[in-house]
Protein backbone atom coordinates (compact mmCIF):
# COMPACT_ATOMS: atom_id res chain seq x y z
CA UNK A 1 0.00 0.00 0.00
CA UNK A 2 1.41 3.36 -1.06
CA UNK A 3 1.66 5.92 1.75
CA UNK A 4 1.37 9.66 1.20
CA UNK A 5 3.09 12.40 3.17
CA UNK A 6 0.50 15.16 3.59
CA UNK A 7 0.73 18.70 4.90
CA UNK A 8 -0.77 18.68 8.38
CA UNK A 9 -2.87 21.75 7.57
CA UNK A 10 -4.60 19.78 4.81
CA UNK A 11 -5.61 17.22 7.46
CA UNK A 12 -7.26 19.96 9.50
CA UNK A 13 -4.48 20.63 12.00
CA UNK A 14 -4.17 24.27 13.02
CA UNK A 15 -0.49 24.60 12.11
CA UNK A 16 -0.47 27.33 9.46
CA UNK A 17 1.34 30.59 10.16
CA UNK A 18 -2.01 32.16 11.14
CA UNK A 19 -2.94 29.29 13.46
CA UNK A 20 -5.56 27.97 11.05
CA UNK A 21 -5.85 25.00 8.69
CA UNK A 22 -6.84 24.28 5.08
CA UNK A 23 -8.55 20.93 5.66
CA UNK A 24 -9.37 18.97 2.53
CA UNK A 25 -12.78 17.34 2.47
CA UNK A 26 -12.42 15.43 -0.80
CA UNK A 27 -13.81 11.92 -0.61
CA UNK A 28 -10.50 10.43 -1.74
CA UNK A 29 -8.63 12.04 1.19
CA UNK A 30 -11.16 10.60 3.62
CA UNK A 31 -10.70 7.19 1.99
CA UNK A 32 -6.89 7.41 2.17
CA UNK A 33 -7.12 8.41 5.82
CA UNK A 34 -9.39 5.44 6.58
CA UNK A 35 -6.94 3.14 4.77
CA UNK A 36 -4.04 4.45 6.87
CA UNK A 37 -2.15 5.80 3.87
CA UNK A 38 -1.67 9.36 5.17
CA UNK A 39 1.35 10.42 7.17
CA UNK A 40 0.86 14.03 8.23
CA UNK A 41 3.41 16.65 9.10
CA UNK A 42 4.03 20.38 8.93
CA UNK A 43 7.56 21.05 7.71
CA UNK A 44 7.59 24.49 9.32
CA UNK A 45 6.64 23.03 12.70
CA UNK A 46 9.12 20.17 12.19
CA UNK A 47 11.73 22.91 11.71
CA UNK A 48 10.89 24.38 15.11
CA UNK A 49 8.73 27.34 14.10
CA UNK A 50 5.84 28.25 16.43
CA UNK A 51 2.13 28.53 15.71
CA UNK A 52 1.14 31.22 15.04
CA UNK A 53 4.18 32.77 13.36
CA UNK A 54 4.92 35.70 11.08
CA UNK A 55 4.06 35.12 7.41
CA UNK A 56 7.13 34.20 5.36
CA UNK A 57 7.93 34.14 1.67
CA UNK A 58 10.92 33.18 -0.45
CA UNK A 59 12.77 36.32 -1.50
CA UNK A 60 13.04 36.19 -5.29
CA UNK A 61 16.53 37.72 -5.28
CA UNK A 62 18.33 35.98 -2.41
CA UNK A 63 16.23 32.77 -2.42
CA UNK A 64 16.16 33.06 1.38
CA UNK A 65 12.95 32.60 3.37
CA UNK A 66 12.15 35.93 5.01
CA UNK A 67 9.28 36.90 7.31
CA UNK A 68 7.15 39.97 6.76
CA UNK A 69 9.21 41.58 9.55
CA UNK A 70 12.52 40.86 7.82
CA UNK A 71 13.65 37.85 9.89
CA UNK A 72 15.58 35.22 7.96
CA UNK A 73 13.92 31.87 8.72
CA UNK A 74 15.65 29.88 6.00
CA UNK A 75 17.33 27.52 8.48
CA UNK A 76 14.12 26.33 10.19
CA UNK A 77 12.51 25.88 6.75
CA UNK A 78 15.47 23.80 5.58
CA UNK A 79 15.51 21.80 8.83
CA UNK A 80 11.80 21.05 8.50
CA UNK A 81 12.22 20.02 4.88
CA UNK A 82 15.00 17.61 5.84
CA UNK A 83 12.88 16.14 8.65
CA UNK A 84 9.99 15.65 6.22
CA UNK A 85 12.36 13.89 3.80
CA UNK A 86 13.74 11.73 6.63
CA UNK A 87 10.19 10.70 7.54
CA UNK A 88 9.39 9.86 3.93
CA UNK A 89 12.52 7.76 3.63
CA UNK A 90 11.84 5.98 6.94
CA UNK A 91 8.25 5.18 5.90
CA UNK A 92 9.20 4.42 2.25
CA UNK A 93 6.86 7.19 1.06
CA UNK A 94 7.02 8.00 -2.65
CA UNK A 95 4.17 10.56 -2.85
CA UNK A 96 3.45 13.84 -1.10
CA UNK A 97 0.32 15.99 -1.02
CA UNK A 98 1.39 19.49 -0.01
CA UNK A 99 -0.29 22.89 0.39
CA UNK A 100 0.10 24.97 -2.76
CA UNK A 101 1.67 28.46 -2.56
CA UNK A 102 3.39 27.82 0.80
CA UNK A 103 7.08 28.74 1.05
CA UNK A 104 7.56 25.18 2.35
CA UNK A 105 5.03 23.17 0.43
CA UNK A 106 4.19 24.99 -2.80
CA UNK A 107 4.80 22.67 -5.73
CA UNK A 108 3.78 24.80 -8.70
CA UNK A 109 3.61 28.33 -7.35
CA UNK A 110 4.71 30.37 -4.37
CA UNK A 111 4.30 33.97 -3.31
CA UNK A 112 6.85 36.27 -4.94
CA UNK A 113 8.57 37.50 -1.76
CA UNK A 114 7.06 41.00 -1.80
CA UNK A 115 4.17 40.19 0.58
CA UNK A 116 1.80 41.66 -2.01
CA UNK A 117 -0.16 38.37 -2.53
CA UNK A 118 1.37 38.08 -6.01
CA UNK A 119 2.24 34.50 -6.97
CA UNK A 120 4.97 33.24 -9.26
CA UNK A 121 5.92 29.85 -10.66
CA UNK A 122 8.14 28.09 -8.18
CA UNK A 123 8.56 25.52 -5.44
CA UNK A 124 8.70 25.76 -1.69
CA UNK A 125 11.69 24.49 0.27
CA UNK A 126 10.15 21.12 1.22
CA UNK A 127 8.53 20.46 -2.15
CA UNK A 128 11.86 21.08 -3.89
CA UNK A 129 13.82 18.80 -1.54
CA UNK A 130 11.29 15.98 -1.80
CA UNK A 131 11.22 16.26 -5.60
CA UNK A 132 15.03 16.21 -5.81
CA UNK A 133 14.95 12.99 -3.81
CA UNK A 134 12.47 11.16 -6.03
CA UNK A 135 9.25 11.82 -4.16
CA UNK A 136 6.41 12.89 -6.43
CA UNK A 137 4.80 16.04 -5.06
CA UNK A 138 1.18 17.01 -5.62
CA UNK A 139 -1.01 19.82 -4.29
CA UNK A 140 -4.67 20.17 -3.48
CA UNK A 141 -4.99 21.41 -7.09
CA UNK A 142 -3.53 18.22 -8.56
CA UNK A 143 -5.05 15.69 -6.16
CA UNK A 144 -6.89 13.93 -9.00
CA UNK A 145 -3.55 13.15 -10.68
CA UNK A 146 -2.32 11.62 -7.43
CA UNK A 147 -5.54 9.62 -7.07
CA UNK A 148 -4.98 8.15 -10.55
CA UNK A 149 -1.51 6.93 -9.53
CA UNK A 150 -2.61 5.48 -6.19
CA UNK A 151 -5.55 3.40 -7.49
Amino acid sequence: MDKIFISACLLGENVRYDGKHQKLSEKIVLQWRKEGRLVGGCPECLGGLPVPRDPAEIDSNSKQVITVNGENVTLPFMTGAQKALDLCEKENIKFALLKESSPSCGSNNIYDGSFSTRKITGEGVTAALLTRNGIRVFSENTINELAQLIR
